[in-house]
């Protein structure tokens, strides 16, 4: 595995996520209710911000543009809040993952530290922007940035009908997964796909095993006690 890092040397990790009309497909469950893909994203992904002690994390929205939202810091909350304020369609209505990347690596570049990783959540393909996505993620492999990529969003279009969402057969929205793969390859990351909330969590789960928090003075080991705790209790009901 990789060497373990001084305790004081979190990761860099800049979280990437998509805020593109499709976004807003409600095909996704959350506390029992319909909602829409970005706020099933937020949720998880808040969730996942507050386990990373120790790390900076910085926060990029893409749509047609990509901009930064907040620059990597240790200051959790203030990405959470604004992760909670954003919207879709705020960076416009298309997908330009190559120029998310582009920007994290950037981002990234300026720090000294050699634990640079990129988060990015999509639920389409590039169509546009820039710089083309399997070039970024080059560019992110020879900066020495890993990135990991989640497809996130259902197997198909859905509708409501009486106060239920029913999924369409046959209308499967387009999503790259084959080269989102080819990305997470590139720079040695993992690429993942989500269809609900429930995997969402797992995948985010699974990152921080991949990229354990690090401790002074604990074993390196990610912060996964939500997650520990059901399988704890079901394995003592095993016994």
């Amino acid at each position: 595995g990789d060497p373990v890092q001084p305790p004081q040397e979190g990761r860099d990790v800049m979280l990437a996520v998509d805020l593109s009309g499709s976004m807003s497909e409600e095909d996704m469950r959350l506390g029992g209710r319909s909602v829409d893909r970005l706020t099933a994203a937020k949720a998880v992904l808040a969730d996942f911000i507050e386990r990373r002690t120790g790390d900076r994390l910085g926060l990029i929205v893409f749509g047609q543009k990509a901009y930064v939202l907040t620059p990597l810091t240790l200051d959790h909350d203030t990405v959470r809040s604004q992760l909670g304020d954003t919207l879709v369609g705020l960076a416009g209505r298309e997908t330009a993952i190559g120029d998310a990347i582009g920007l994290g690596v950037k981002r990234l570049h300026a720090q000294p530290n050699d634990q640079r990783v990129l988060i990015l959540l999509t639920d389409g393909v590039n169509t546009a922007g820039a710089l083309d996505p399997a070039k970024a993620a080059e560019l992110a492999r020879d900066e020495g940035v890993r990135i990991h990529t989640i497809a996130f969003g259902g197997d198909g279009q859905s509708v409501s009908f009486m106060g239920m969402q029913i999924q369409l057969p046959g209308m499967a929205p387009e999503m790259d997964e084959a080269g989102l793969r080819a990305i997470a390859d590139t720079t040695g990351g993992k690429a993942f796909r989500a269809r609900d909330t429930r995997e969402l969590a797992g995948i985010y789960a699974e990152i921080d095993r991949l990229e354990p928090v690090q401790r002074p003075g604990e074993a390196v080991l990610p912060r996964l006690e939500r997650y520990a705790w059901p399988l704890a209790l079901a394995l003592a009901c095993g016994v």
